[in-house]
């Protein structure tokens, strides 16, 4: 598979909900998620394989559904980079978040792959501005 159709059939496993140990297959055993800082997490974020796996189960937790669409997408040897729009509907009730509020992000992602797996995604994520509740 290419850098660009690993990336893709991760971002479709995640929007069927597959999440936690389901993700395993994608990843090297050494990958790591890079998260710059955004209006989510605002100091950003380094996650190893077992973070992300446990924070994916939490995301899937919180949302009724999500969507990534690719707006562009080029290849830089084992590197595909991603320009998206992200979005996510929460499921219930959560601290700032009202069931079916509406997340948008518009990203860019650069995610690098070896022997056919992810050994890392840096990600720029620009929020829109969040839900009033």
């Amino acid at each position: 598979m290419t850098p660009t159709a690993i990336a893709l059939s991760l971002h479709r496993a995640l929007e069927a909900g597959r999440s936690g140990d389901e993700l395993r297959r994608y990843f090297a055993p050494d990958a790591v998620t890079v998260e710059h800082p955004n209006l989510v997490r605002p100091t950003g974020g380094r996650l190893a394989l077992a973070e992300m796996l446990a924070a994916s189960v939490a995301g899937a937790g919180l949302l009724a559904g999500q969507k990534y669409d690719v707006h562009a997408a080029v290849e830089a040897g084992a590197t595909a980079i991603l320009r998206l729009t992200w979005t996510g509907v929460i499921a219930r009730d959560t601290g700032p978040y009202r069931a079916g509020d509406e997340l948008v992000a518009h990203i860019a992602q650069f995610v690098e792959t070896a022997d056919g797996l992810i050994t890392s995604i840096e990600t720029f994520d620009c929020y829109e501005p969040m839900p009033s509740s």
